[in-house]
């Protein structure tokens, strides 16, 4: 499982919806089809959305 940021809204397959922002756990396959539909960024710390960034992390420094 990958803890990712959402860039968009996103409904998972339980029907639960997940805000622009949100946090959420999702398989390598889900990952897969959210960065292809540009719900989630793609790796990199470029500022520009790309996965990487750090900014207001949640987690350990």
């Amino acid at each position: 499982m990958v803890y990712v940021r959402l860039e968009k809204e996103w409904t998972d397959a339980d029907g639960v919806g997940h805000s622009s922002g949100d946090m959420v756990d999702v398989d390598a396959a889900t990952l897969a089809k959210l960065q292809a539909a540009g719900v989630v960024g793609g790796e990199g710390g470029d500022g520009k959305g790309g996965g990487g960034e750090t900014t207001n992390w949640p987690g350990a420094t």
